[in-house]
């Protein structure tokens, strides 16, 4: 009886998996085109109103413009030059900021002398403009590559600390108390403990820290640079050439989102362990 009741059920779940996996698949990959259609939708508006005359797209040029422009130039062969100018400064960068930042940041929030001594004087400097560090590095640093990074690395290194100095400080005290229940050494407390607990606002801060260096390079560029997207920007703004200004900020949108979701796709495995509401939604 238990047979006859179990196999049709068995056999209609297995009718219905082969048919519901493509549809899965097909929602997995349509859910980050939908991120698209936003500005692509305001590309065609924008489109639509020059061609129809309503405006003349001489300050705002329409997309197809832009488009040419970015072809121009990598036919030219400078757009690559220009976009590895800066990603090799935003590499560096975030690098150096990420090391300090993260260090730091784990210092002041797992030792609380340290935090004392420290986090003043960081949430002091953290409140100082970019634009206000420029010339003091090019006072120490010089013009050339050292200083831009290391304006790159300014940028990066505060929401890193904050970040992880916020998120040891934030660790439940009942998860600590098991820790030591169970008599866990101070490695083993960090790296079964603490680490889990903290690796959630780490990833996030690093994606903030990745923003913010994608902002300071274009103030980086800026202290005599001859190449690099912001160089383009300044090349544009001195000869008059919009559509050159928007390629080169349609350029940082797309290195800006491509390295973000880079960061997320790496740190995905490490969170597997979440069940969180972001999962639930995001798998509806």
């Amino acid at each position: 009886m238990a047979m006859t009741v179990e196999l049709p059920a068995l056999e209609q779940a297995d009718a219905i998996a082969p048919r519901g996996a493509p549809a899965a698949r097909l929602r997995r990959y349509a859910r980050p085109a939908l991120g698209l259609l936003l500005p692509a939708g305001l590309a065609l508006i924008w489109e639509l109103i020059v061609w129809e005359g309503w405006s003349s797209g001489r300050l705002v040029p329409p997309p197809t413009r832009i488009f040419a422009t970015i072809v121009e130039l990598a036919r030219s062969g400078e757009l690559m030059r220009h976009i590895l100018a800066t990603l090799t400064r935003v590499a560096a960068g975030f690098g150096l900021g990420v090391l300090s930042g993260t260090l730091l940041g784990a210092i002041s929030g797992y030792w609380g002398l340290a935090r004392r001594l420290l986090d003043p004087t960081v949430q002091a400097l953290r409140a100082i403009p970019s634009i206000a560090w420029v010339p003091l590095f090019i006072l120490w640093l010089g013009i050339f590559e050292i200083s831009k990074v290391a304006l790159i690395a300014v940028g990066v290194f505060f929401p890193v600390y904050l970040g992880v100095m916020g998120a040891i400080l934030s660790v439940d005290r009942k998860i600590v108390e098991v820790g030591r229940t169970f008599r866990l050494s101070g490695p083993a407390m960090i790296r079964r403990i603490l680490l889990p607990a903290v690796l959630p606002a780490y990833v996030v801060a690093l994606r903030v820290g990745l923003g913010l260096g994608w902002m300071f390079v274009v103030a980086a560029e800026f202290m005599g640079a001859s190449e690099g997207l912001g160089y383009l920007l300044i090349d544009g703004q001195q000869l008059g050439k919009p559509a050159q200004i928007l390629a080169a900020i349609v350029i940082f949108a797309i290195l800006g989102k491509t390295t973000d979701w880079l960061i997320e796709i790496a740190s995905a495995p490490l969170l597997r362990w979440q069940d969180a509401f972001g999962r639930q939604s995001g798998a509806s």
